[in-house]
């Protein structure tokens, strides 16, 4: 039997300290008792044995399933202060067959970093796409934390480049802010943007260090644009700011608005983005860019 690499008492005491470690520990214990006790033997391929007691899983079964050591999983539930690997809580998440929110619960309560975190984007709501149409004519968008842009209103989808027109695994900003050069024509203060873009991707990309799509997305930006790779290694981090724009629209001309974040959870990930006009001719404007995206709609339904 392969056994994963994991670490005895003391060593979780170094990621984390004082009551905070304590009450994760408490809490990935309650988590894995509970969560073992409602998978039954059938469903892991074992007999059931007409001795059986416990509900679920014995904590033998659940080790050998994931092919750990029964006194370390025993001290696992018993909340000791013991550290965790990535390798054994995949192994863990498999075997307890916890679900993607419960997986990812499991690697919080951890402290860990997934490895293999969702590749799907987050389910934009009916009543946040409302939303994004109340805004009108102001232009606002979906984001996650990676710049992937996942939902967007009509005067959004004609600010910086006919995003319609962009194929949907191209809706990504910083793929956009550095690649397609419609877009690129858009930004007043393209070198700064660009390189404050960086900053904030280095900075968000601390979390996500592990994250295949993460990875892939900075190895298509190294290698698709030599500006994204002079600012990345410049190494500069910039947490997230409201700030003022400069657009030159292709339909109505120079737009001057002020960039807001507004977050859709407790955790710095997905957001909606609002583009308020700073002037009484931007806003102007918009409404023009507006009544045009909505001419372009009509006849593309017509």
């Amino acid at each position: 039997m392969t056994t994963m690499a994991y670490d005895y008492p003391g060593a979780a005491t170094r990621r984390y300290g004082g009551r905070e470690a304590e009450i994760r520990r408490h809490e990935l214990a309650a988590f894995l008792r509970h969560r073992r006790e409602h998978v039954t033997p059938e469903q892991v391929g074992l007999s059931r044995g007409p001795r059986r007691r416990t509900p679920g899983l014995r904590r033998e079964e659940v080790a050998q399933l994931a092919a750990v050591g029964v006194t370390w999983y025993t001290w696992l539930e018993q909340a000791r202060d013991i550290h965790v690997s990535v390798q054994v809580l995949d192994a863990l998440a498999r075997t307890l067959m916890l679900d993607q929110s419960e997986r990812g619960h499991l690697f919080q309560l951890a402290g860990a970093v997934d490895p293999a975190p969702p590749m799907t984007c987050p389910t934009v709501s009916p009543a946040l796409r409302t939303i994004l149409e109340q805004l009108e004519p102001m232009p606002a968008c979906v984001q996650n934390s990676r710049y992937d842009i996942l939902a967007y209103n009509r005067t959004y989808s004609l600010l910086l480049c006919d995003l319609d027109a962009v194929p949907s695994e191209d809706r990504n900003c910083m793929v956009l802010a550095y690649t397609n050069e419609e877009w690129r024509s858009s930004i007043v203060h393209l070198d700064e943007t660009t390189r404050l873009m960086a900053a904030k991707f280095r900075a968000s990309m601390a979390g996500h260090l592990a994250s295949p799509a993460w990875k892939t997305l900075l190895k298509r930006l190294r290698a698709e644009s030599p500006d994204f790779c002079a600012a990345w290694d410049r190494h500069e981090v910039v947490g997230a700011s409201t700030k003022r724009k400069e657009f030159r629209n292709a339909y109505v001309g120079r737009i001057t608005v002020d960039h807001t974040d507004l977050w859709l959870g407790p955790d710095v990930g997905t957001r909606l983005v609002t583009y308020v006009p700073a002037d009484v001719e931007s806003r102007e404007r918009l409404e023009k860019l507006h009544a045009i995206a909505q001419e372009r709609g009509a006849a593309v339904m017509a």
